[in-house]
C-alpha cells in the first residue's frame, strides 16, 4: 500500500524524532483490517524508533490504532486507513509524538496549555476533503502539547451508523466529549478562539502584552498571495517585517485547479501555498500564524492587538486579510450549515454521491463546483440571481455538455428547507413571473462571492458599504501608514495574479513612506 519512495521519505522526516512511537492497532474484527495491518507495518520498517503492536485499547473498532510515546498514550487516535489527505497528518502526529515540535507560535502553546479540563476531540473526515487533514493535524498537535487533550480522526465513510446517529452531512465534523464543537470549514485560529471562550487566559494573561518583538517596520496582516508577496518585497528592503496570519495561504488553499496563474499552466491550491511558504522561508520574516488581529491603533508608531493578547508595535502596517464566502442570508441556510448546506464542494461533494443538489451562484466558482459535482451526485441544478450566467465561457461550455446538470436563471433563491435536521431542497423565486418554484434536492452550495475581512478595520480607515478598503492606486489608505492589497480591497477582479502583484506594490509603497516619515522611537531613547 506504501511505496518504497513514500516509505524513505519517513523515514528521512523520522531522523529528528527523540522517543519511540508505537502504533497500536485494536485487536478485533473488521472488514479492511488486513489492508489497515498491512499499511501501519509497511509503515513500521520506515523507521527503528516506529513499531507496530496489536492490543486491546478499547478503542472504536479494530479499524482504530492509537500512538503511543515511550510506551504512553498520546491520546492521538485514527479510526480508519489514514490515506490520501490525512496521510501526512499520520506521519506528522508521529513526528510530534516522536519528540518534534509542533511548528505553532508560542503564544498559541500557551493557549493550549491553559486547559486544565479533560477534551477529547473526534473528528469526523472524508479522505478526499482537503480541509479536513488541517483540523486533523491542529487538534492532534494540541493533544501532543497537552496531555488533557485527546484527538481521534474518524473516516466517516467507514462508519455510516455514526454517520447517521449524528446526522452529519458535512465534513470535517468535530465533537467535543460528544458534543457538536464545529462544522465545515474551520482553521487553527477558529478552534483557537472556541477555546478561549470556553477556558479564559488567566487575568494576568489577559492583559495585553508585547510580543517579544522590537519595534518593526512593516507588519502584514494576511497569509494570501497578497500578503505573502508584501512580506517578501518589504523583507527585501531590508526592513524588520513580521507578518500576523490566520491561515497562510487564505483561500488559495480551497481552490482546487488553477489554470490562469500566468507561467504555471495548471495547478492547484494547496502546492501554490506551498510554494508561498518555501519562498517566505528564504527571508528573515517573523510568522505568526493561525492568530487573528483584533485591532489595529493608528499613529505614527502603530500597535497591531493580536487575539493571542500580545500587540505588535510597528511603524507601518499592510493588510492583506482577503475574504471569505459570502453567505445567501436566507431562511434555512445557518440553522443547516454541515447537515446539507455547505461551502466547498471538494469537501462535502462526496457525502451526496448519487443524490440531488443545487449549487447557489453562475460565476466560475459556481459554475465549477456544478462541474466538480456532476461526477459524483445524480443531478446538480444551478441557480443564477441574474439572467445570464457570470461564468466564463469555457465553464459554461463545460457545464451543457453534462447531462446531469440543469441551470436555472433569474431566480432569486428564497429559502432552504429542510425536514427532522436536513435538507430537503429549496425555494427560489422566478423574478419575470414572480412564481415560487420548489426544487427538491438533499443538499445546497452556495457560491456567491466573497465577503472582504476588515471589520477590525471600522472606524480606523475609510471603507465601501459593503467592507472593501478603499485606496488608491499606490496601495494607499486614508490613514498615513497603514496600506491593504489583495481581495480586501477595492481593486476589482480578484485573482491570484493580481493578488501577488498588489502586495508588492504596498511593499514598495510602505518603503518609501518609511524612508519619507522617519519616526524616532522614544521609547527606545529613554530606555
Amino acid at each position: 500500500m506504501l511505496t518504497p519512495e513514500l516509505i524513505q521519505a519517513v523515514g528521512q522526516h523520522s531522523e529528528s524524532m527523540t522517543r519511540d512511537v508505537t502504533l497500536v492497532l485494536q485487536t478485533g474484527q473488521y472488514e479492511q483490517r488486513e489492508d489497515l495491518e498491512q499499511f501501519l507495518s509497511q509503515l513500521a520498517t520506515a523507521s527503528p524508533r516506529i513499531a507496530f503492536e496489536q492490543r486491546d485499547l478499547q478503542l472504536r473498532s479494530a479499524l482504530s490504532f492509537g500512538l503511543e510515546a515511550d510506551g504512553q498514550s498520546t491520546g492521538i487516535v485514527f479510526s480508519g486507513i489514514p490515506g490520501g489527505h490525512e496521510f501526512s497528518s499520520l506521519v506528522l502526529a508521529i513526528l510530534n509524538a516522536g519528540g518534534v515540535a509542533p511548528k505553532l507560535d508560542d503564544s498559541v502553546v500557551a493557549i493550549v496549555r491553559n486547559v486544565q479540563a479533560p477534551l477529547q476531540f473526534e473528528t469526523v473526515v472524508s479522505l478526499s476533503c482537503h480541509n479536513c487533514p488541517d483540523v486533523v493535524q491542529t487538534l492532534n498537535q494540541f493533544a501532543a502539547i497537552n496531555p488533557s487533550i485527546s484527538a481521534e480522526m474518524i473516516d466517516g465513510g467507514l462508519y455510516p451508523d455514526l454517520i447517521e446517529e449524528r446526522n452529519i452531512q458535512g465534513v470535517p465534523a468535530v465533537f467535543l466529549n460528544g458534543e457538536p464543537f464545529a462544522n465545515g470549514k474551520i482553521d487553527t485560529a477558529v478552534i483557537l478562539q472556541k477555546l478561549m471562550e470556553r477556558f479564559p487566559p488567566s487575568v494576568d494573561s489577559q492583559s495585553t502584552r508585547e510580543a517579544d518583538l522590537p519595534l518593526q517596520d512593516v507588519t502584514v496582516v494576511g497569509g494570501g498571495p497578497a500578503g505573502v508577496s508584501a512580506a517578501i518585497y518589504a523583507a527585501r528592503k531590508g526592513l524588520a517585517v513580521t507578518l500576523v496570519a490566520e491561515r497562510l495561504g487564505g483561500q488559495v488553499k480551497d481552490t482546487m485547479g488553477i489554470e490562469n496563474l500566468i507561467s504555471i499552466p495548471s495547478t492547484v491550491g494547496p502546492d501554490v501555498v506551498n510554494g508561498l511558504q518555501a519562498h517566505l522561508q528564504d527571508y528573515d520574516i517573523t510568522l505568526k500564524e493561525h492568530l487573528r488581529v483584533e485591532q489595529i491603533d493608528p499613529g505614527a508608531i502603530k500597535t497591531v492587538q493580536l487575539s493571542s493578547g500580545e500587540s505588535i508595535r510597528t511603524r507601518s502596517v499592510i493588510v492583506a486579510t482577503g475574504a471569505n464566502w459570502r453567505e445567501l442570508g436566507v431562511p434555512g441556510e445557518r440553522e443547516n450549515i454541515g447537515n446539507g448546506v455547505a461551502y466547498c464542494p471538494h469537501c462535502d461533494g462526496p457525502f451526496f454521491k448519487g443524490r440531488d443538489v443545487a449549487v447557489i451562484g453562475g460565476g466560475n466558482s459556481g459554475i465549477e463546483a456544478a462541474i466538480d459535482l456532476s461526477g459524483i451526485v445524480g443531478s446538480v441544478t444551478v441557480i443564477e440571481f441574474l439572467p445570464e450566467l457570470k461564468a466564463d465561457q469555457v465553464l459554461v461550455d463545460q457545464a451543457m455538455a453534462r447531462d446531469n446538470i440543469r441551470i436555472v436563471t433569474n431566480a432569486a433563491t428564497q429559502a432552504i428547507n429542510a425536514d427532522n435536521g436536513k435538507v430537503t431542497g429549496l425555494t427560489y423565486q422566478d423574478r419575470e413571473s414572480e412564481d415560487l418554484v420548489d426544487v427538491d434536492v438533499a443538499g445546497v452550495f452556495v457560491q456567491i462571492g466573497l465577503v472582504p475581512n476588515s471589520q477590525f478595520l471600522d472606524g480606523v480607515v475609510d471603507q465601501e458599504p459593503w467592507g472593501e478598503i478603499i485606496i488608491n492606486d499606490k496601495g494607499e489608505t486614508s490613514e498615513p501608514g497603514i496600506f491593504a492589497c489583495g481581495d480586501v480591497t477595492t481593486v476589482p477582479y480578484k485573482q491570484i495574479v493580481i493578488a501577488l502583484g498588489e502586495g508588492s506594490k504596498a511593499a514598495l509603497t510602505a518603503f518609501e513612506y518609511l524612508v519619507m516619515n522617519p519616526v524616532e522611537d522614544t521609547r527606545d531613547k529613554a530606555a
